[in-house]
Order: C-alpha cells, then structure tokens, then sequence
C-alpha cells in the first residue's frame, strides 16, 4: 500500500529544489548585475529611485546605494546586496563592480550546470582561478609609499579615477586635489569622522572648497560675542529649558496667582545657579546638544559667554572629537571635566546661511568640506561620491599597494587564469576558463557603457597583453587601448582584491544552493 504524502510545511509554505531552485538563485543575481552594471565606468549611466511612500527622489550611480534603496524578494539577489554593503563599508568604491563580476561568475556558472556538470565541480574550478588570479594581481601591485611626492600622485590618481564614474567627473582635477589634501591631514588615520561635508545649494559644483577646522551649521546666540580669540569651548548635552514645569501629565493647584509665581521663580532660581555652575568652569563658548531657553541664553550673554544650542548629534560628538574636549552632563566637578580649545571661533556666511567656524582646533586633521551644487539631489550625489574617494584614499594610506583600473587589472587576472585552466586536467578546466571569461566581461561592460565595440576592443586589449603589454587597458576618453600608467588610471590594491575575494565567495555560495524554502506568512488575526 502507498502512503500519502507527509505535509511538514505550514499550509502555503513553498519549497524549490534542486533545477529550479537553482535557476531562480541565477535568475536573481543576474538580474541584479544587469540592473547596476550600467553604471560602471566613466561612462556609466545613473538611476532615479523614487519612494513609494514619500515620493522623495534620489539620482544616483552608486552601486551600493542603488541596491540597498530596492526592496528584493529573492534570496541570491540579497545576497549580491550584501556583498555590495560589505564593499561600501570597508572600502567605500567598488560596490558595482562586486556585483557586476559576482553576477557574471553566476551566468558563466549557469551555462556549465545546464552542461550537466555538478556544482561542486565548477566550485573547486573556481577556487583554482580565484587564487590564480589574486596572485596576478599581487604581483602587479606596486607600492610607493616611501616616497611622499609619488604616493601623493599615487592618490591623486586613485581620486580621479574614482570620481570620474561619478557626478563630479567634471571636476575631477579639483575634486582630487581636494579629497587628498583632506586625508593627507588624517595623517594615515582611517576615522573619517574628523572630515566634515557640508551641502549648502547654490553656486556650482566647483566653488566648493577644503577648509581648515570645522564649520558648525548653527546660529550664535542673541547678544553674545560674534568672535571669540582663544576660545575655552565646554561641549554638553544638558537641558537648559527647565524654566517652565514640564513633568508630563502633571496637574498643579495653586490658591493664587502668587504662588504660581513662586513656582517659576524658583525654576529660574534653579536655572540660574546651573548657569553660574556652567560659568565657573572658566569658559568663553557654551554648546549644548538640546535647546537654550532665552533666560539662560541672555545669563550668557551677561557673562559675556557665546552659547550654541541643538548642535545636531553628529557634530556634538565630532565637536567634542575635534576641539580635544569631552561631552559634559553635570558641572559639580569642574576639575573632572576636559575642555575644548580652539584658537578662533567666528560667524561666517556661505551662500545665504550664517555658520559658525572654529579655527586652530586641538585635532590638527579637522577640516571641512562645503559642497555647493545646484539642487539638493546633485548634492547628496557630490557626498556620496566625495565620500567614496575619502574612504578609499584612506584605506590606501593604510596599504599603499596600487594596481591599475580600466580593465587592465581584470584583462591581467584573466590571463594568469587561463594558463593554469590549460594545464588543468578534468572537469574544473571548464569552470576556471568560465571564471576568466566572467573577469574579462568587466572591461567589456566599460566598452558597452561608453558606446563603442567591445568585442573588437577586448580583443586587441587581451591581444596586447599576450604581446607582453602588462599596463594596456581601455582608454575610455578615446575608445581605444592605451597605456594606464601614462594616462595615471590607477586603482587601490585593496579595493581590487576584495572585489575578487568577495564576488567569488559570493557566486560560490549561492552555487551551492539546491533548495530554497520560503515559510508561510503569518495570518493576521481577525
């Protein structure tokens, strides 16, 4: 007698397996390379996302910033984004790249399945070629940081290849210098923290400019000093508003208008002797995180001291970070609280809006950047892009190996990959040629994104480097081959291995799935 079925799942629980579990994990990913990959290189096109719910729209070529703004349903499609934030998070560029050569392996990959070969097999093909070619890529690494003029070329040249896929390719030359200049003051630190950017509309994207110290977007107080030379700066978050009764739900009977008064002139008693607390620490300029009421606004301004209220969380925290001083909640102890110190403080104006400046900080590495653009979109874009290049400039302080960008890099593994595929016997020969094909569609999808015929240019570009050309690689301003050392198209050696490492190790994850169960959604009651 046959037995029916057993039902594990919950009612509406589906479950794919083996074919077609593994198809939709294709179909996912590739999608999802297909949907950036129009995006890569200097003639990459850029997206308009708009929100279903609050109609705000974003313009945007970032690879990581697109994906992490759609809502994927399929799990390897999931997958690829997450790669792509791990790119973004340690090493800020790369995001569509990661993606894009993940998405390929993944194609390539499809095509030997349906040639029956097993997944494990074109795996191990992979695991061969990946190390192959991230020893290619090792050994084309060149290292310069022994000598300052030529490192900072060196990342003058990263900065621009990074930008020119970018909004501010325009401006690549200023942009650059300007990026460089702001993580050289890092002094090889990584904590971009201490680089502030701030957007301001109007103007053009080139009349934005570095500038020493840190810029605070806030107003000073009524009546206080608008300069203040050698300033002594407390940072706090404490309230200042306590002159009214605030305890929610709370009902006060009181036999007359009398003693109301004696309610509020004991809060402003108490305010008061906080302010003198605040005062006897000794110090010119006052920022708090929360409000300023005008009672102890006007005490400070008696005292001659200039005070700053709801300094926006990141910039108290930066505040604090840069002018060498600590956050502040109770003032009982003046001899346990650190202070800032900064040489001047002064009112400036950008645009339309007064800002305030502080000079001469204690952190030498402080400075700020001020964006100014035509519509607010165009700026977010400019940060994000200008962040991009922050942080790889100062991944590369940390491992100053170069390599070289437009496709000569992935032209160069491919190469390494195929030679071991010729002297790789068995099944896995045919996985590691997929894994250099896959590695030369990166140089192809630059062609295609700047309009001209990549077959016929990746074929001279491979040609070339057959001939012993180890530095050729697309010259995109001119569409042809050229040589990426002269035309200073360099790239961050680390930005480049954890692309390889990441993509790889992310096709061979999803290659190994041969289920995919998708529980049922809870029923909302009634």
């Amino acid at each position: 007698m046959s037995l029916a079925p057993v039902q594990i799942f919950q009612d509406n629980a589906t479950e794919e397996r083996a074919e077609n579990a593994r198809l939709s994990s294709f179909i996912g990913a590739i999608a999802v390379g297909d949907l950036v990959k129009s995006t890569l290189g200097p003639k990459g096109m850029d997206k308009i996302l708009q929100s279903a719910s609050t109609g705000e729209v974003m313009v945007t070529n970032d690879g990581a910033t697109i994906l992490k703004s759609i809502a994927l349903d399929n799990a390897a499609a999931k997958v690829l984004v997450n790669i792509s934030k791990v790119q973004d998070d340690e090493v800020g560029d790369g995001t569509t790249s990661v993606c894009v050569l993940a998405a390929e392996l993944l194609r390539e990959a499809e095509k030997l399945v349906n040639q029956k070969i097993h997944p494990q097999t074109i795996i191990e093909g992979f695991r061969i070629a990946s190390a192959a070619a991230y020893k290619a890529l090792e050994e084309s690494a060149v290292d310069h940081s022994q000598d300052p003029a030529v490192f900072r070329a060196d990342l003058i040249n990263i900065a621009k290849t990074t930008l020119s896929s970018k909004v501010l390719s325009q401006d690549k030359e200023y942009f650059s210098k300007l990026a460089v200049d702001a993580v050289l003051r890092l002094k090889g630190s990584t904590n971009l923290e201490n680089i502030q950017i701030i957007k301001k509309v109007g103007g053009r994207l080139a009349d934005s400019y570095l500038d020493e110290g840190f810029i605070l977007d806030k107003k000073i107080g009524v009546n206080q000093p608008k300069r203040i030379e050698n300033a002594t700066i407390m940072v706090a978050n404490t309230p200042m508003d306590t002159d009214k009764i605030k305890i929610f739900g709370a009902r006060i009977r009181v036999e007359g208008t009398g003693k109301l008064e004696e309610l509020e002139r004991a809060e402003r008693e108490k305010m008061k002797a906080k302010v003198e607390k605040i005062k006897e620490h000794g110090i010119t300029c006052f920022v708090n995180r929360q409000l300023i009421y005008n009672w102890p606004e006007q005490l400070f301004a008696d005292a001659g001291i200039m005070s700053i209220e709801h300094a926006d969380f990141d910039g108290v925290e930066r505040l604090a970070l840069v002018t060498g001083g600590e956050i502040t909640s109770t003032f009982d102890h003046p001899e346990l609280v650190r202070l800032g110190h900064c040489d001047v403080i002064e009112e400036i104006i950008i645009g339309e809006d007064r800002l305030i400046k502080f000079s001469g900080v204690a952190a030498g590495e402080a400075c700020t950047i001020v964006l100014r653009g035509a519509t607010h979109q165009l700026l977010d874009e400019s940060e994000r892009s200008l962040h991009d290049a922050l942080s790889v400039l100062s991944q590369t302080t940390q491992e100053p190996r170069t390599v070289l960008g437009g496709g000569c890099s992935e032209v160069l593994m491919s190469k390494a990959v195929d030679e071991v595929a010729a002297k790789t016997a068995g099944k896995q020969q045919a996985a590691i040629e997929a894994f250099s094909r896959a590695l030369r569609q990166m140089p192809t999808i630059l062609a295609d994104n700047g309009g001209y015929d990549s077959a016929d240019l990746v074929a001279k570009l491979r040609a070339s480097h057959y001939e012993g050309n180890k530095t050729h690689g697309l010259d995109m301003e001119h569409g042809a081959v050229g040589d990426m050392r002269e035309l200073g198209i360099t790239e961050s050696f680390k930005l480049k291995r954890q692309v390889l490492l990441s993509a790889s190790e992310a096709a061979e994850m999803i290659l190994r799935v041969d289920n995919i169960i998708r529980c049922a959604p809870r029923q909302r009651q009634g």
